[in-house]
């Protein structure tokens, strides 16, 4: 089932296997991807489904050093090179939003830029800076109804932007603590008008930025990410976070979003996510859905025959073998990531990685 072509909508895959976002850091001091990036995104075509790494919507939301942003002509420009890169390998191509909130410091943010946040409360843990190297996370400015009504004007904008620049479709990125889990989670929003206090509340912004985003671009290019129960960046678990996320995902079903992608880091030391409240999400959710925390290839042609979801996303398989599709076919060797290489500019530890045939 894994390498079968997939059909569902508007979307049609060579196979089931997604690429899942992953942060690397090597587009431009000034936000604006390059050629490397486009090399990189070639390389790893042959999956059915690329999700970009996080791209900031916002001059806002660019927390870290060198990350990419799509909320001008020049980036959206600068982006074709990635997307006719895939497209030319047969592949498609999302990209995804992350607005980081308060997970930021001021010295990665361009001039006019500001931390935000639901509240004034200061994300913990430190932040890497290009100019002055680990510094704890800057304090956010508490959003005001204006800033919230134009942070979703801003992710219609850059989904506009991403239309231009020939992606397939977004991913709204409501996971690992960046600005649309900040408001979901009650251990970070602590707000009491309509966007916080109860559950409903909470999921106010995350449904707003989705009902925004589909009315702009279309349903069938939308999809968000989920990490209930995740850990990143002050997040964590929380008493009715089951009641929660059941109600979201009706609600983002109900707005005819295209697809959720669940995060389950329990592989990296995060909590799990209890497997009968994953089966909960996906019976609640009429779209696609989304799998992925650890697996390899016999794990997700088991979770694809279980039903446990409909692709199978794959993290850092994909970072050290471009070819992890080939590979996986053949039960061949994987290369192994070199960690040190992660966030640092350069070819070296990002295209440089050798495919099988080598």
């Amino acid at each position: 089932m894994l390498f079968d072509q997939f059909s569902a909508r508007s979307l049609q895959l060579a196979n089931r296997i997604v690429m899942a976002p992953l942060t690397r850091s090597r587009a431009t001091p000034a936000h604006t991807p390059n050629a490397l990036m486009a090399t990189y995104y070639g390389q790893r075509a042959t999956a059915g489904l690329i999700i970009s790494e996080g791209t900031s919507p916002s001059p806002n939301g660019l927390g870290y050093p060198r990350i990419p942003g799509l909320y001008d002509k020049a980036q959206a420009e600068a982006w074709k090179a990635s997307t006719a890169a895939v497209h030319e390998q047969g592949g498609k191509i999302f990209v995804q939003f992350m607005h980081c909130g308060r997970v930021a410091h001021v010295a990665n943010l361009p001039a006019g830029a500001e931390v935000l946040g639901p509240g004034n409360e200061v994300c913990p843990g430190e932040m890497y800076t290009d100019t002055q190297g680990m510094q704890p996370h800057s304090p956010p400015r508490a959003m005001t109804l204006d800033d919230l009504e134009h942070v979703i004007e801003e992710h219609v904008a850059a989904a506009k932007l991403a239309m231009d620049a020939g992606f397939d479709g977004v991913e709204l990125h409501g996971a690992n603590g960046y600005l649309i889990e900040q408001f979901l989670n009650p251990l970070v929003n602590q707000r009491t008008d309509g966007y916080g206090g109860s559950d409903e509340r909470r999921n106010r912004l995350a449904l707003e930025i989705a009902r925004a985003t589909i009315a702009a671009i279309g349903r069938d290019r939308v999809g968000m990410r989920l990490s209930p129960y995740g850990v990143f960046n002050g997040t964590g678990a929380f008493p009715e976070v089951q009641a929660q996320y059941l109600t979201l995902v009706h609600s983002l079903s109900a707005l005819g979003l295209l697809y959720v992608h669940l995060v389950d880091h329990s592989a990296m030391g995060a909590p799990p996510v209890p497997a009968d409240f994953k089966l909960k999400l996906r019976a609640g959710f009429d779209g696609l859905f989304i799998v992925s925390g650890g697996f390899d290839h016999a794990s997700a042609e088991q979770a694809l025959l279980d039903k446990k979801g409909d692709l199978v996303a794959f993290g850092r398989p994909f970072l050290a073998n471009p070819d992890l599709v080939a590979r996986m076919r053949k039960d061949a060797p994987l290369n192994a990531p070199d960690e040190a290489t992660f966030y640092v500019p350069g070819a070296k530890g990002y295209t440089d990685y050798p495919a099988l045939a080598a």
